[in-house]
């Protein structure tokens, strides 16, 4: 943990904490020339771009040290790797599906952790958050999963799908709460039942080069 810059934001109305650790790994390059020998490929529907996954070998001595922080802002339990990919954003605004239009949640459950390591030396973009405006939700667990569904479906009634583009601010569905700065070596730590998305920004490459594009490390835990 030495040399960790350690700060707990408890952000929005439902105060829910995010952990912000700049210098993150003490070699942090050695992730971006391991991506780079990677194959990359598209994962799952909400992501916008390709992923790869990440050798445990590099991660583990990091979450050893991650341990003290979980256990003090998200309460007791070890927390197991479920998943960790390398992460590139490649995909244009223009050709965003509907769902990459909206906030998501990664997970339902509050002991699904999500930490994201900002690995690009491109600093512009960043993690953001959002409140569901209809329910005034900022997370959801799956007792306010089939209510939101049911409201979101009003509003996109309402006011029509999103048009292509990333999401920037506030809109007529969501507000954003917060918004995190990706800066490299930067990591935050939140709940995976969060409202968030990747906040990208006008002009930005979509390279799928590791050493040019938005890489990021995504690892999701569970605390168990």
């Amino acid at each position: 943990m030495t040399g960790w810059q350690v700060g707990v934001v408890r952000q929005g109305v439902e105060a829910q904490p995010v952990v912000v650790i700049d210098g993150f790994a003490p070699a942090a390059e050695r992730f971006v020339d391991d991506a780079s020998f990677l194959s990359f490929a598209p994962m799952g529907e909400h992501y916008p771009g390709v992923r790869a996954r990440v050798p445990d070998a590099l991660l583990r001595p990091l979450l050893d040290d991650l341990g003290p922080i979980v256990a003090d802002v998200f309460g007791p339990g070890e927390a197991a790797v479920v998943d960790a990919f390398y992460s590139l954003v490649t995909t244009p605004p223009a050709a965003l599906t509907p769902i990459q239009r909206l906030p998501h949640i990664d997970e339902v459950s509050p002991k699904r952790l999500a930490l994201l390591h900002y690995l690009s030396h491109d600093e512009t973009s960043g993690t953001a958050f959002f409140r569901h405006r209809a329910t005034g939700w900022e997370s959801l667990d799956a007792a306010r999963l089939p209510a939101y569904r049911a409201a979101l479906d009003a509003d996109i009634g309402r006011h029509g799908v999103p048009p292509p583009g990333y999401i920037a601010g506030d809109t007529p569905i969501f507000d954003q709460v917060a918004h995190h700065q990706g800066r490299f070596n930067r990591a935050i730590l939140y709940r995976s039942n969060l409202l968030h998305c990747a906040a990208i920004p006008p002009g930005m490459a979509f390279a799928a080069d590791p050493e040019r594009g938005r890489l990021t490390v995504n690892t999701f835990l569970e605390l168990r």
